[in-house]
């Protein structure tokens, strides 16, 4: 066989180093538009769709130059296990929704079985798009770090205007403000001063904080592992002042987000933001930060050792530094408590003076969503094994609707008047909704899905590799944070439950597996 010459070799690394450099770019794109959930210029989905990730044109970009490296086998690792089982659930998704079609539901307000079939099923495919995407573009450390990087600089965005959003709102700059989303959000502001960031609300952003972006701001901080500090090269920095100053500042930059994170989180006042944070952060914390805790310790018993006081100021330097971090610590945790309780729409918790369960909900807000659970949980009694469809589960809520929820709740009564021509019912709850429309078959390779995921995060546990431990914190934070936002939302295209997700199957193996030919050259890394 002739050799290939030196020109069509040079050829084609330029032609590799393009598709992945627009690859590269497109996906970049993808990472920093995701906080923007509602976008108002998408004339292909109906008024009624609230979901409409601006991320979603970026994306539909990248998938062709993703299939042009896949052809190439510039994709390492393209087929995980954890996507298998997500085919499997499609297909059983599918099946469900064929037999739905022999129920016949009767069509609700203008919307028939096919259309709200084919519209669950169109939000399935996007959800699995965004995993395929994530996966395929993190199958090394070098592509892990360019995600996180992007996804971080998002963040800073999205907290700069929910930042704006808490000025303007105190300030009496409501008006100006609302002009300003509704450029790009088919909602404006909350009534209250909430604040939403890019999102189309603020239990979205909540949501978005918690499940995208905390996992490896947290994870960082425990695995010592930092995404936006790049290897020095040997000999040092250079000593050009741009260069000795990012020196300095970007060892600093995580730990930075991490507590501007947390203060947007506690602006959204969300009640299921603030509850699913904290708890994936305590899970994360038992399961993959025994030696971050164990070190914490020891640090600060090290500061109580007698021999250490040899004068006032090593005094002050071992016990007295400690001592104010602790107090500075309690102070921040009891300015936060403070600072809730203060909102009303989450003191009602501890307020309301209802005796009886159904009372109590409506009393904190909840009633409806209890509602709506209840009557889908008559569908899914009913069809156990096969579920009634994608997306049919609203036509079995209405006439399912419980006694006790059809008087005294606002919301209930707006949904149920004959007047409201464009509002569709739904569970609410995604375990819920995916017994209801997919059977028992469906919700349970759904959990094996994310329990497949699990069992990866799991397996990093044990990796030497410090960027493997760091991915492993952020796998866990996400499993936890994206199963508990399944009880407070039950959409399948909200790109924050399938990103980080994708990102942790298409790297796993980059750290689980024996060395591979890496095909992405860490110079296209930003």
């Amino acid at each position: 066989m002739p050799k290939p010459s030196a020109s069509s070799t040079l050829n084609d690394l330029l032609s590799k180093s393009w598709v992945l450099s627009i690859s590269r770019l497109l996906w970049a794109l993808v990472l920093v538009t995701l906080p923007v959930t509602s976008f108002r210029f998408m004339p292909f989905m109906g008024s009624g769709t609230y979901v409409r990730p601006l991320a979603l044109y970026p994306l539909a970009l990248l998938l062709p130059v993703l299939l042009v490296r896949l052809r190439r086998g510039e994709i390492v690792r393209p087929w995980p296990g954890t996507l298998t089982i997500l085919l499997a659930f499609m297909l059983a998704a599918l099946a469900a929704t064929a037999f739905g079609a022999l129920l016949t539901p009767l069509e609700l307000r203008g919307a028939g079985y096919l259309d709200r079939a084919v519209r669950a099923i169109l939000t399935v495919m996007i959800g699995l798009a965004f995993f395929i995407a994530a996966a395929w573009m993190n199958q090394s450390e070098a592509d892990l770090k360019f995600s996180v990087k992007w996804l971080l600089i998002g963040l800073a965005a999205d907290l700069g205007w929910g930042a704006i959003q808490f000025i303007g709102l105190n300030s009496g700059h409501r008006n100006l403000l609302l002009k300003f989303q509704n450029l790009f959000s088919v909602r404006g502001l909350v009534k209250n001063k909430r604040i939403s960031g890019f999102a189309y609300e603020p239990s979205w952003f909540a949501g978005q904080i918690a499940t995208l972006y905390l996992p490896w701001l947290i994870a960082a901080l425990l695995m010592g592992y930092r995404a936006l500090v790049n290897k020095q090269p040997e000999g040092g920095p250079s000593g050009n002042f741009l260069a000795i100053v990012g020196k300095w500042i970007r060892p600093w930059l995580e730990p930075v987000l991490c507590l501007a994170a947390a203060a947007g989180l506690l602006m959204t006042y969300s009640r299921s933001g603030l509850l699913i944070a904290f708890l994936a952060a305590v899970f994360t914390f038992l399961l993959a930060g025994r030696q971050a805790i164990s070190a914490a310790w020891h640090w600060v018993l090290a500061g109580f050792e007698r021999q250490r006081w040899i004068s006032f100021t090593a005094l002050m330097k071992t016990a007295g530094i400690r001592v104010v971090l602790a107090f500075l610590i309690l102070a921040v945790m009891l300015g936060s408590v403070v600072f809730l309780t203060n909102k009303g729409y989450i003191a009602v918790f501890f307020k309301s003076g209802k005796t009886d369960i159904f009372s109590f909900v409506q009393s904190v807000y909840l009633g409806p969503r209890l509602a709506y659970v209840s009557a889908a949980m008559q569908a899914f009694e009913s069809h156990p094994l096969t579920g009634v469809g994608l997306g049919a589960s609203g036509f079995w809520i209405y006439p399912n609707m419980p006694d006790w929820a059809l008087s005294g709740d606002p919301e209930i009564a707006k949904q149920m008047s004959p007047n409201t021509l464009d509002l569709y019912p739904n569970s609410k709850v995604l375990y819920v909704r995916l017994l209801t429309e997919t059977g028992l078959a469906g919700f349970m390779l759904f959990l094996a899905f994310y329990l497949s995921l699990f069992g990866d995060a799991l397996s990093l546990l044990r990796s030497t590799d410090r960027a493997g431990l760091w991915l492993a914190a952020a796998g866990i934070f996400t499993l936890t944070a994206v199963f508990l936002m399944g009880i407070s939302q039950d959409s399948f295209a909200m790109p924050e439950m399938w990103v980080n997700l994708g990102i942790l199957a298409g790297a796993v193996g980059a750290f689980t597996h024996q060395p591979l030919q890496e095909v992405a050259d860490s110079k296209f890394s930003v």
